[in-house]
C-alpha cells in the first residue's frame, strides 16, 4: 500500500468549512488521504452547528479543534501533499510556507456561519456547505492522481473548485 496523502483544507478561522472538509475527507478517502484543517485566525473552538451535524452524520468529532496553520509549517509537522482554501478569505491571505511538493486550489464555499436567523435556517446553510463540500472531495478523491501530470492534476483541482456554488474566487481562479 502505498503512503496516504496528507491534505490540509484552510479556512480563515477553522470552525466550520474547513472542519467539515477534514471530516468528509477522512471518511471518502480512508487509506488514500489523511485530512487535516486549520486556519490563519482560529477561532479557538469549532462552530457548535458544525459539530452538530457532523455527530447527526455518524462523525467522531472528539479530536477536532480549531487550530493555526502555522502548525503545518513547523519542522515535524506532517508533510502535504494538498492544500485547499474552502474560504475566500483564507484563498487571498500570505500563507506560510510549506516544504515539499504540493497542489493548491481554491475550493470557496458560501460559510454557514455567517447565516443568522432561525435555527431551521442555521441548519440548512450547515447542510448545503456539508453537500457542496462531499461533492467536491468525492471528485477528488475518485481521481486516478498516479495517473496524471502536474498540470493535468492542477487543472482539474481547479475544475473541481469552480463546481456548483463555488464562491466569486473560485470562479476566477486561473
Amino acid at each position: 500500500m502505498d503512503k496516504p496523502y496528507n491534505v490540509l483544507f484552510l479556512c480563515t478561522h477553522n470552525s466550520a468549512r474547513s472542519v467539515l472538509a477534514e471530516a468528509i475527507m477522512n471518511r471518502i478517502g480512508a487509506g488514500k488521504f489523511v485530512a487535516y484543517s486549520a486556519g490563519s485566525q482560529p477561532r479557538g473552538a469549532i462552530n457548535p452547528n458544525t459539530l452538530k451535524l457532523l455527530n447527526q452524520l455518524g462523525y467522531d468529532t472528539s479530536g477536532f479543534r480549531s487550530k493555526s496553520w502555522d502548525e503545518f509549517a513547523k519542522p515535524g509537522a506532517p508533510e502535504i501533499d494538498f492544500i485547499f482554501t474552502v474560504c475566500d478569505d483564507a484563498a487571498g491571505e500570505a500563507c506560510p510556507v510549506w516544504p515539499g511538493k504540493l497542489f493548491v486550489a481554491h475550493w470557496g464555499v458560501a460559510d454557514p456561519s455567517a447565516v443568522k436567523g432561525e435555527d431551521l435556517q442555521v441548519a440548512l446553510a450547515f447542510q448545503e456547505a456539508y453537500r457542496r463540500l462531499y461533492r467536491r472531495i468525492e471528485l477528488f478523491a475518485a481521481l486516478p492522481i498516479k495517473g496524471l501530470d502536474s498540470m493535468t492534476l492542477r487543472a482539474r483541482l481547479r475544475e473541481i473548485g469552480r463546481e456548483e456554488g463555488a464562491t466569486g474566487k473560485a470562479m476566477s481562479a486561473t
